[in-house]
Protein backbone atom coordinates (compact mmCIF):
# COMPACT_ATOMS: atom_id res chain seq x y z
CA UNK A 1 0.00 0.00 0.00
CA UNK A 2 1.00 3.50 -0.67
CA UNK A 3 0.71 6.66 1.26
CA UNK A 4 0.27 9.78 -0.36
CA UNK A 5 -0.13 13.38 0.48
CA UNK A 6 -0.71 16.60 -1.29
CA UNK A 7 0.14 19.40 1.55
CA UNK A 8 -0.79 23.15 1.57
CA UNK A 9 -0.59 25.67 3.84
CA UNK A 10 -4.70 25.53 4.26
CA UNK A 11 -5.55 21.71 3.38
CA UNK A 12 -3.58 18.26 4.04
CA UNK A 13 -5.08 15.77 1.49
CA UNK A 14 -3.80 12.23 2.34
CA UNK A 15 -4.32 8.85 0.27
CA UNK A 16 -4.39 5.38 -0.08
CA UNK A 17 -3.26 3.78 -3.21
CA UNK A 18 -2.66 0.69 -4.68
CA UNK A 19 -0.60 -0.01 -7.81
CA UNK A 20 -1.49 -3.50 -9.36
CA UNK A 21 -0.14 -2.32 -12.59
CA UNK A 22 2.49 0.24 -12.40
CA UNK A 23 -0.56 3.24 -12.37
CA UNK A 24 -2.13 4.22 -8.68
CA UNK A 25 -5.35 3.76 -7.71
CA UNK A 26 -6.83 5.39 -5.09
CA UNK A 27 -8.10 3.44 -2.10
CA UNK A 28 -9.73 5.98 0.09
CA UNK A 29 -8.75 9.83 0.47
CA UNK A 30 -9.57 12.28 3.33
CA UNK A 31 -8.15 15.89 3.67
CA UNK A 32 -7.24 17.42 7.12
CA UNK A 33 -7.02 21.55 7.90
CA UNK A 34 -3.38 22.16 8.15
CA UNK A 35 -3.84 24.93 10.72
CA UNK A 36 -5.39 22.31 13.33
CA UNK A 37 -2.35 19.99 13.74
CA UNK A 38 1.46 20.82 14.94
CA UNK A 39 2.80 19.03 11.80
CA UNK A 40 2.86 16.40 9.12
CA UNK A 41 3.58 13.29 11.49
CA UNK A 42 0.76 13.96 13.55
CA UNK A 43 -1.78 14.12 10.79
CA UNK A 44 -0.34 10.87 8.88
CA UNK A 45 0.12 9.02 11.74
CA UNK A 46 -3.48 9.32 12.80
CA UNK A 47 -4.98 8.36 8.68
CA UNK A 48 -2.90 5.43 8.63
CA UNK A 49 -4.10 4.28 12.37
CA UNK A 50 -7.29 5.06 11.72
CA UNK A 51 -7.44 2.53 8.02
CA UNK A 52 -5.52 0.03 10.19
CA UNK A 53 -3.28 -0.71 6.93
CA UNK A 54 0.69 -1.35 6.36
CA UNK A 55 2.34 1.08 4.07
CA UNK A 56 5.32 -0.15 2.15
CA UNK A 57 6.17 3.23 0.73
CA UNK A 58 4.86 6.73 1.21
CA UNK A 59 5.30 9.92 -0.60
CA UNK A 60 4.75 13.73 0.49
CA UNK A 61 4.10 16.69 -2.06
CA UNK A 62 4.75 19.80 0.41
CA UNK A 63 4.36 23.58 -0.79
CA UNK A 64 7.74 24.98 -0.06
CA UNK A 65 11.22 24.22 -0.89
CA UNK A 66 12.66 20.75 -0.24
CA UNK A 67 16.02 20.72 0.69
CA UNK A 68 17.99 17.20 1.55
CA UNK A 69 14.60 15.75 2.97
CA UNK A 70 13.51 18.44 4.84
CA UNK A 71 11.35 21.52 4.54
CA UNK A 72 10.09 24.50 6.49
CA UNK A 73 7.26 25.36 4.93
CA UNK A 74 6.48 29.29 4.45
CA UNK A 75 2.79 29.17 4.86
CA UNK A 76 2.81 26.93 7.99
CA UNK A 77 4.67 27.04 10.78
CA UNK A 78 6.21 23.32 10.45
CA UNK A 79 9.08 21.96 9.90
CA UNK A 80 8.61 18.37 7.94
CA UNK A 81 11.74 16.03 8.40
CA UNK A 82 11.30 12.81 6.03
CA UNK A 83 13.68 11.03 8.72
CA UNK A 84 11.72 11.73 11.92
CA UNK A 85 8.42 11.20 9.53
CA UNK A 86 9.92 7.73 8.43
CA UNK A 87 10.27 6.52 11.98
CA UNK A 88 6.59 8.11 13.08
CA UNK A 89 5.28 5.97 9.85
CA UNK A 90 7.35 2.74 10.69
CA UNK A 91 9.30 3.05 7.53
CA UNK A 92 12.68 3.04 5.91
CA UNK A 93 12.31 5.93 3.75
CA UNK A 94 9.58 8.48 3.27
CA UNK A 95 9.89 10.64 -0.13
CA UNK A 96 9.62 14.29 -0.01
CA UNK A 97 8.98 16.42 -3.13
CA UNK A 98 7.73 19.93 -3.87
CA UNK A 99 3.68 20.17 -3.98
CA UNK A 100 3.91 21.48 -7.57
CA UNK A 101 6.35 19.12 -8.36
CA UNK A 102 4.31 16.61 -7.43
CA UNK A 103 1.42 18.05 -9.40
CA UNK A 104 4.15 17.65 -12.80
CA UNK A 105 4.09 13.73 -11.85
CA UNK A 106 0.47 13.51 -11.52
CA UNK A 107 0.14 14.46 -15.46
CA UNK A 108 0.75 11.77 -17.07
CA UNK A 109 -1.78 9.94 -14.68
CA UNK A 110 -4.64 11.94 -15.73
CA UNK A 111 -7.00 11.70 -18.72
CA UNK A 112 -7.66 14.17 -22.01
CA UNK A 113 -10.98 14.67 -20.10
CA UNK A 114 -9.33 15.92 -16.64
CA UNK A 115 -8.26 19.44 -18.48
CA UNK A 116 -9.50 22.35 -20.44
CA UNK A 117 -8.00 24.06 -23.43
CA UNK A 118 -6.79 27.61 -22.99
CA UNK A 119 -4.58 27.24 -25.79
CA UNK A 120 -4.19 24.59 -28.79
CA UNK A 121 -0.35 25.74 -29.11
CA UNK A 122 1.07 24.62 -32.69
CA UNK A 123 0.71 20.89 -33.59
CA UNK A 124 2.59 17.84 -32.27
CA UNK A 125 4.00 20.67 -29.69
CA UNK A 126 6.62 18.37 -27.86
CA UNK A 127 9.65 19.55 -25.42
CA UNK A 128 10.13 20.92 -21.79
CA UNK A 129 6.58 21.63 -19.95
CA UNK A 130 5.52 24.02 -17.31
CA UNK A 131 3.17 24.08 -14.40
CA UNK A 132 2.10 27.27 -12.10
CA UNK A 133 -0.54 26.43 -9.66
CA UNK A 134 -2.22 29.51 -7.70
CA UNK A 135 -3.79 28.59 -3.76
CA UNK A 136 -2.92 29.69 -0.21
CA UNK A 137 0.21 30.44 -2.21
CA UNK A 138 2.08 30.24 -5.54
CA UNK A 139 3.54 27.38 -6.90
CA UNK A 140 5.80 26.54 -10.12
CA UNK A 141 7.37 23.64 -11.74
CA UNK A 142 9.41 22.43 -14.70
CA UNK A 143 8.98 19.46 -16.35
CA UNK A 144 12.27 18.64 -18.79
CA UNK A 145 11.62 16.59 -21.88
CA UNK A 146 14.73 14.26 -22.82
CA UNK A 147 13.35 13.22 -26.28
CA UNK A 148 11.40 10.75 -24.66
CA UNK A 149 9.55 11.41 -21.62
CA UNK A 150 9.53 14.30 -19.22
CA UNK A 151 11.20 14.54 -15.92
CA UNK A 152 9.65 16.82 -13.09
CA UNK A 153 11.41 19.08 -11.02
CA UNK A 154 10.64 22.06 -8.51
CA UNK A 155 11.49 25.80 -8.09
CA UNK A 156 10.27 29.04 -6.31
CA UNK A 157 9.28 30.76 -8.64
CA UNK A 158 6.62 32.47 -6.87
CA UNK A 159 8.52 33.91 -4.67
CA UNK A 160 10.55 36.12 -7.49
CA UNK A 161 10.15 40.10 -7.79
CA UNK A 162 6.40 40.95 -8.70
CA UNK A 163 7.36 43.60 -11.74
CA UNK A 164 4.18 45.42 -12.84
CA UNK A 165 2.94 46.18 -16.47
CA UNK A 166 1.89 49.75 -16.19
CA UNK A 167 1.24 52.56 -13.66
CA UNK A 168 -1.86 50.81 -12.06
CA UNK A 169 0.07 47.95 -11.66
CA UNK A 170 3.29 50.06 -10.49
CA UNK A 171 0.66 51.77 -7.68
CA UNK A 172 -0.29 48.39 -6.47
CA UNK A 173 2.89 47.25 -6.08
CA UNK A 174 3.77 50.73 -3.88
CA UNK A 175 0.83 49.95 -1.94
CA UNK A 176 2.40 46.15 -1.21
CA UNK A 177 4.96 47.20 -0.62
CA UNK A 178 4.74 49.52 2.01
CA UNK A 179 2.53 46.99 4.10
CA UNK A 180 5.30 44.43 3.87
CA UNK A 181 7.96 46.35 3.90
CA UNK A 182 9.94 44.46 6.66
CA UNK A 183 10.55 41.87 3.98
CA UNK A 184 11.65 44.24 1.63
CA UNK A 185 10.68 42.75 -1.09
CA UNK A 186 6.99 41.50 -2.59
CA UNK A 187 7.12 38.63 -4.39
CA UNK A 188 4.56 37.68 -7.16
CA UNK A 189 3.21 35.32 -4.72
CA UNK A 190 1.70 38.48 -2.45
CA UNK A 191 -0.40 39.92 -5.69
CA UNK A 192 -0.80 35.91 -6.96
CA UNK A 193 -2.64 33.68 -4.35
CA UNK A 194 -5.44 33.36 -2.42
CA UNK A 195 -4.60 36.30 -0.14
CA UNK A 196 -3.39 37.88 -2.85
CA UNK A 197 -6.60 38.57 -4.67
CA UNK A 198 -7.65 40.49 -1.12
CA UNK A 199 -4.85 42.25 -1.50
CA UNK A 200 -5.97 43.64 -5.21
CA UNK A 201 -9.20 44.20 -4.08
CA UNK A 202 -8.18 46.50 -1.00
CA UNK A 203 -5.48 48.19 -3.25
CA UNK A 204 -8.99 48.87 -5.46
CA UNK A 205 -10.73 49.96 -2.98
CA UNK A 206 -8.74 51.59 -0.15
CA UNK A 207 -6.58 53.68 -3.07
CA UNK A 208 -8.92 53.84 -6.02
CA UNK A 209 -11.97 54.41 -4.70
CA UNK A 210 -13.69 51.26 -5.19
CA UNK A 211 -16.69 51.32 -3.81
CA UNK A 212 -17.79 48.49 -1.18
CA UNK A 213 -21.14 47.34 -1.13
CA UNK A 214 -22.49 46.23 2.72
CA UNK A 215 -23.45 42.74 1.66
CA UNK A 216 -20.29 42.01 0.71
CA UNK A 217 -18.46 43.49 3.57
CA UNK A 218 -20.49 40.86 5.93
CA UNK A 219 -19.73 38.02 3.55
CA UNK A 220 -15.79 39.02 3.90
CA UNK A 221 -16.19 39.37 7.45
CA UNK A 222 -18.33 35.83 8.04
CA UNK A 223 -16.13 33.65 5.54
CA UNK A 224 -13.18 33.02 3.15
CA UNK A 225 -12.64 36.82 2.04
CA UNK A 226 -10.89 35.62 -1.04
CA UNK A 227 -13.85 33.22 -1.99
CA UNK A 228 -16.36 35.81 -1.45
CA UNK A 229 -14.54 38.42 -3.68
CA UNK A 230 -13.94 36.07 -6.36
CA UNK A 231 -17.81 34.46 -6.50
CA UNK A 232 -18.95 38.50 -6.22
CA UNK A 233 -17.05 39.16 -9.15
CA UNK A 234 -17.35 35.68 -11.12
CA UNK A 235 -21.21 36.55 -10.76
CA UNK A 236 -20.71 40.36 -11.65
CA UNK A 237 -22.44 41.68 -8.47
CA UNK A 238 -20.15 43.82 -7.92
CA UNK A 239 -17.60 46.15 -9.86
CA UNK A 240 -15.33 46.29 -7.47
CA UNK A 241 -15.05 42.35 -7.23
CA UNK A 242 -14.78 42.15 -11.20
CA UNK A 243 -12.33 44.59 -11.54
CA UNK A 244 -10.11 42.68 -8.92
CA UNK A 245 -11.00 39.44 -10.38
CA UNK A 246 -9.51 40.69 -13.96
CA UNK A 247 -6.31 41.89 -12.66
CA UNK A 248 -5.72 38.80 -10.97
CA UNK A 249 -6.32 37.08 -14.34
CA UNK A 250 -3.84 39.16 -16.07
CA UNK A 251 -1.64 38.64 -13.51
CA UNK A 252 -1.63 34.88 -13.51
CA UNK A 253 -1.54 34.72 -17.56
CA UNK A 254 1.41 37.45 -17.10
CA UNK A 255 3.19 35.01 -14.66
CA UNK A 256 2.48 31.78 -16.75
CA UNK A 257 3.73 33.29 -19.44
CA UNK A 258 7.08 34.29 -17.36
CA UNK A 259 7.19 30.70 -16.27
CA UNK A 260 7.30 29.30 -19.70
CA UNK A 261 9.48 31.74 -21.34
CA UNK A 262 12.15 30.73 -18.25
CA UNK A 263 11.58 26.93 -18.69
CA UNK A 264 11.35 27.19 -23.02
CA UNK A 265 7.88 25.45 -21.97
CA UNK A 266 6.91 24.61 -25.83
CA UNK A 267 5.56 21.50 -24.92
CA UNK A 268 2.91 22.78 -22.59
CA UNK A 269 1.66 24.91 -19.90
CA UNK A 270 -0.80 23.44 -16.85
CA UNK A 271 -2.50 25.55 -14.61
CA UNK A 272 -3.08 23.58 -11.62
CA UNK A 273 -4.32 24.33 -8.10
CA UNK A 274 -8.01 24.79 -6.22
CA UNK A 275 -8.49 28.01 -7.64
CA UNK A 276 -8.29 27.66 -11.67
CA UNK A 277 -11.06 24.98 -11.93
CA UNK A 278 -13.21 27.25 -9.66
CA UNK A 279 -12.96 30.62 -11.96
CA UNK A 280 -12.85 28.21 -15.18
CA UNK A 281 -14.77 30.49 -17.09
CA UNK A 282 -12.46 33.91 -16.49
CA UNK A 283 -9.27 31.73 -17.40
CA UNK A 284 -11.45 31.27 -20.77
CA UNK A 285 -12.05 34.91 -21.15
CA UNK A 286 -9.13 37.02 -23.53
CA UNK A 287 -7.24 38.13 -20.19
CA UNK A 288 -5.56 35.09 -19.35
CA UNK A 289 -3.93 34.64 -23.01
CA UNK A 290 -3.71 38.10 -23.85
CA UNK A 291 -1.09 38.27 -20.73
CA UNK A 292 0.26 35.34 -21.43
CA UNK A 293 1.69 36.00 -25.21
CA UNK A 294 2.69 39.44 -24.31
CA UNK A 295 6.09 39.06 -24.66
CA UNK A 296 7.14 41.59 -27.22
CA UNK A 297 9.47 39.54 -29.92
CA UNK A 298 8.75 36.64 -28.32
CA UNK A 299 4.66 36.89 -28.98
CA UNK A 300 5.07 33.54 -31.81
CA UNK A 301 6.70 31.44 -29.69
CA UNK A 302 4.32 31.91 -26.87
CA UNK A 303 1.39 31.44 -29.39
CA UNK A 304 2.76 27.99 -29.95
CA UNK A 305 2.58 26.69 -26.64
CA UNK A 306 -0.07 24.45 -25.29
CA UNK A 307 -2.06 26.13 -22.23
CA UNK A 308 -4.45 23.79 -20.77
CA UNK A 309 -6.00 23.65 -17.31
CA UNK A 310 -6.01 20.94 -14.99
CA UNK A 311 -9.50 20.45 -13.75
CA UNK A 312 -9.03 17.32 -11.69
CA UNK A 313 -8.22 17.99 -7.68
CA UNK A 314 -6.25 14.89 -7.10
CA UNK A 315 -3.45 15.51 -9.62
CA UNK A 316 -0.71 16.47 -7.02
CA UNK A 317 -1.83 12.92 -4.66
CA UNK A 318 -1.73 11.29 -8.24
CA UNK A 319 1.52 12.69 -8.47
CA UNK A 320 3.07 11.99 -5.22
CA UNK A 321 1.84 7.86 -5.41
CA UNK A 322 4.05 8.08 -8.82
CA UNK A 323 6.98 9.63 -7.50
CA UNK A 324 6.30 6.17 -5.00
CA UNK A 325 6.63 4.11 -7.59
CA UNK A 326 9.09 5.71 -9.14
CA UNK A 327 11.44 5.48 -6.30
CA UNK A 328 10.89 2.19 -5.53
Amino acid sequence: MILAGDIGGTSARLALFEAPSGRPLSVVEQTYSSRKYAGLGEIATAFVAEHGVKVERACFGIAGPVQHGRVVTPNLPWVVDSGLLARELGLPTVKLINDLEANAYGIAALDAGDFVTLNGGAEGAAGNCAVISVGTGLGEAGMYWDGKTHHPFACEGGHADFSPRDELESELLHHVRAKFKEFGHVSYERILSGPGLREVYEFLRDIKGGQEPGWLREAMRQGDASAAISTAGLEARCELCVKALDMFVSFYGAEAGNLALKTMAIGGVYVGGGIAPRIIRKLQSPLFMAAFTAKGRMRPLMEAMPVRVIMKDTAALLGAARAAIESA
